[in-house]
């Protein structure tokens, strides 16, 4: 018995029985934690030892991109790359010889572009089951908003690209991101263009999603969200449609307190971000009076910021992005369009008026290779702004109101300290 070791190895240690786990037992618990960037790197190099890369090659670089990959998930990174690379050169090779020609076995290399095709396969296997596949969204994607882009970029994208100068002068970055206003100005358009810019992990959540009629099992899935995040650090967690998780208390009464119940979950982990490094939160709504106070102060969402609905040169903006791949008539021009739109379309209805035109065009003969400014007209008949005047100015007036209350609360504070 002396000569013997029981080594166990699990993923759900929660799973196991306590009588298990006490000193006698199993004595010691080790936990295998996802690899770090120098981790990631030395993997790399494992795998690609005997590989034939391309001299561009960095694996610094892919070590620093692969945010929450595992050992087994840059196994497969590497493996899916190789056969890339083979498939590649399978044409030049002679299947019916049993010899491949030793001169085309010296040019089969493993590029740069092999590497990323792997990546777009593989998805860190530690937010698999949450993760949601982040579109190539860039900012010049995202039409107008600049001061709105910068907000983000400073507030997400710099303290995740360099910590340490956050670090330097003294800075704690955010926490959390609200981003409110009117349906379809392009809340969630913003969250994913400023996760694929920072290269960062996205995991992207509904808010009914995390809802369950089971008691206990909706704040088991806000847990289980953050604890997903932590081993994909860093990492971006959107949460849209978010006055479904966070409503004010009391505001449901024939919800058993599931409500209440989610939102102090959702206190508890967003207080304990301290030691969650390189976690940021987004939260998307376009009903922010609804949200609870205790939510919405420094500390926890930091930074509320509005989406305005578009004005002029913003609309011209969106328009010039969804027309760009469109077929548009010899002589027409976006400015022409851009005549027939009034105040008060969002994104999203500038996106419908589009693709209207289009429909319109097919309609009139199917291998129609133009879209006119008479299908623009003919749609534009059809589709109508759903920003009034009198919702702009509401959410404009609820960020004046909310910037007193937090002035209040802060004179307040003082008077306690």
């Amino acid at each position: 018995r002396g000569k013997v070791i029981v080594i166990g190895a699990t993923n759900r240690p929660n799973s196991l029985d306590s009588a298990l786990r006490r000193p006698g037992r199993f004595d010691r618990e080790i936990e295998i934690k996802v690899p770090n960037e120098k981790g990631r790197r030395e993997i790399f190099q494992i795998h690609t030892r005997n590989m034939p890369l391309d001299k561009k090659i960095s694996l610094k670089k892919f070590a620093q991109i692969t945010h929450g990959f595992v050992g087994a998930d840059i196994s497969a990174v590497c493996r899916e790359a190789a056969m890339a690379a083979l498939r590649r050169y399978l044409p030049k090779i002679n299947l019916e010889s049993e010899m491949i020609d030793p001169e085309l076995l010296e040019q089969i290399e493993v590029t740069v572009d092999d590497f990323e095709d792997a990546l777009k396969e593989v998805l860190p296997s530690g937010i698999r089951e949450v993760f949601v596949e982040v579109p190539n969204v860039k900012w010049d994607q995202v039409g107008g908003l600049e001061e709105l882009k910068q907000k983000l970029i400073e507030s997400v994208e710099w303290p995740l690209s360099h910590p340490k100068i956050f670090m330097r002068m003294g800075i704690n970055p955010p926490k959390g991101i609200l981003l409110y206003g009117p349906p379809g100005c392009g809340k969630t358009l913003l969250a994913r263009a400023v996760a694929t810019e920072s290269k960062a992990n996205f995991i992207s959540i509904k808010g009914p999603e995390l809802l369950s009629k089971w008691v206990g099992e909706s704040e088991k899935a806000i847990r289980e969200v953050f604890r997903k995040a932590k081993m994909a650090a860093p990492c971006i967690i959107f949460f849209d449609e978010f006055d479904s998780v966070a409503p004010i208390r009391g505001r449901h009464t024939s919800d058993s307190g599931v409500s209440e119940k989610v939102l102090s979950q959702f206190l508890t982990e967003l207080d304990g971000l301290e030691t969650m490094k390189d976690i940021v939160v987004i939260a998307a709504t376009n009903r922010p009076d609804i949200l609870d106070p205790a939510l919405i102060r420094p500390g926890r969402i930091d930074r509320v910021l509005l989406v305005p609905a578009p004005d002029e040169n913003t609309q011209h903006e969106i328009l010039k992005i969804y027309t760009k791949n469109m077929p548009l008539a010899t002589n027409l021009k976006v400015e022409e369009i851009n005549e027939i739109i009034d105040v008060g379309f969002s994104g999203a209805d500038i996106e419908t008026l589009c693709r209207e035109a289009a429909m319109h065009a097919l309609r009139e003969n199917i291998r129609a290779r133009v879209v006119s400014i008479e299908h623009f007209e003919q749609a534009r008949k059809e589709i109508h702004p759903t920003i009034t005047p009198e919702i702009a100015k509401w959410y404009e007036e609820f960020g004046e109101r909310l910037k007193r209350r937090r002035i209040k609360e802060k004179k307040e504070d003082g008077l306690f300290v």
